[in-house]
């Protein structure tokens, strides 16, 4: 009885589609109220995010930019979530997760800096209601129930948003903060980006569920599966749960099927000793860019010189943004130790001074 029950909770969860691999519109119904210019804006951002992954590739290669996870594959999961929100919306990111914060408003130097490990990095704009991402697995996900709560105690017509990857959903605080929100019908959506490896586990390794999604029933909150590189069904499904939120439905868990190109991170990660070559290509032929472009051909809202202009655009920006990073004050002890509390202890008053004579010769 038990085996029954949950086949038939499964069942619920299959992954929601709008475009097919092909760009065919092939749930014509669940077509989002998109005009052109969104729909041109869309790809823009994916192909500027592609060429920006690209350029920061080599930037860490070269020494000049610090930690980095790339992003490319991801992007419809990425930008088309981070399409559905209000400016007024909070974003908790993880690591990966810089391409939603800068099209939600940080400057992109800001992100190069925060990637170098720079003060200024988390100094986030006023009027931005973004945290800087985090690297602890799955913290932001409390976080994010703490900050949909308050919202909702200001009465605030907003929601709290947050990312993961299939690795944090095997993290203690993905039920937690996913419970609490639940318990007080917080206005959060919980987004998991299922990249099938969480650094080398397999996701079949980390859980005997057959979908991420499907935990959303423990927690008693809404909870869907999306073709993650479908950047329509994407953005389709965290609007839903975004006017859900709004609504007073409480909060709803997203499980995007994604993939990423590239390594975990820069930081030493080797993808081929633990993926196959039949696998990456597999989803090579799902790639979202590719994808979206067909779709938008067969409109005749896009074409190779749009593309080329936002090509060029990518690069102008990074180059920019490097050179303004590279401009920035040069990190001091004396600055981290400076910004921890507005009447340091005694044991912070020693190292500062020990530290301030160091700096000063």
């Amino acid at each position: 009885m038990n085996t029954k029950t949950l086949e038939q909770v499964e069942s619920q969860f299959e992954a929601f589609q709008i475009l097919d691999e092909d760009g065919k519109l092939v749930n014509e119904e669940a077509m989002p109220e998109l005009s052109d210019e969104q729909l041109q804006e869309l790809m823009k951002r994916m192909v500027y995010t592609r060429i920006w992954d690209q350029r920061a590739i080599s930037l860490n290669r070269q020494g000049r930019l610090g930690f980095y996870a790339p992003v490319a594959g991801q992007e419809a999961s990425m930008l088309g979530s981070q399409f559905a929100l209000d400016k007024e919306d909070w974003i908790l990111p993880g690591y990966r997760d810089v391409p939603q914060i800068v099209f939600q408003g940080l400057p992109l130097y800001q992100a190069f800096l925060w990637s170098r490990g720079h003060y200024e990095g988390g100094q986030m704009p006023d009027g931005l209601n973004v945290l800087f991402p985090q690297i602890i697995i799955g913290a932001q996900i409390v976080q994010t129930a703490g900050v949909a709560l308050g919202l909702k105690r200001k009465g605030k017509e907003n929601i709290a948003l947050t990312y993961t990857g299939d690795g944090g959903a095997s993290q203690g605080d993905f039920y937690e903060g996913m419970n609490f929100a639940g318990a007080y019908n917080a206005p959060a959506v919980f987004i998991v980006q299922n990249n099938r490896f969480a650094i080398s586990v397999p996701v079949e390794k980390q859980s005997a569920a057959k979908t991420i999604a499907q935990k959303a029933v423990a927690a008693g909150i809404e909870g869907i599966q999306v073709d993650g590189m479908d950047v329509l069904a994407v953005y389709k499904a965290t609007n839903d749960a975004r006017k859900r939120a709004l609504a007073g439905e409480g909060p709803t868990l997203i499980e995007t099927l994604t993939y990423r190109y590239g390594p975990h991170t820069m930081a030493g990660d080797d993808p081929t000793r633990y993926r196959s070559s039949d696998l990456d290509d597999e989803w090579t032929k799902k790639d979202p860019l590719v994808r979206f472009r067909k779709f938008l051909e067969e409109k005749g809202l896009w074409n190779e010189e749009k593309e080329n202009e936002v090509v060029e655009q990518a690069k102008a920006d990074v180059k920019e943004a490097i050179k303004k990073a590279d401009a920035a004050p040069k990190q001091k002890v004396t600055d981290l130790i400076g910004f921890m509390f507005e009447d340091l202890p005694a044991n912070l008053r020693e190292q500062m001074e020990q530290y301030t004579a160091k700096e000063s010769k």
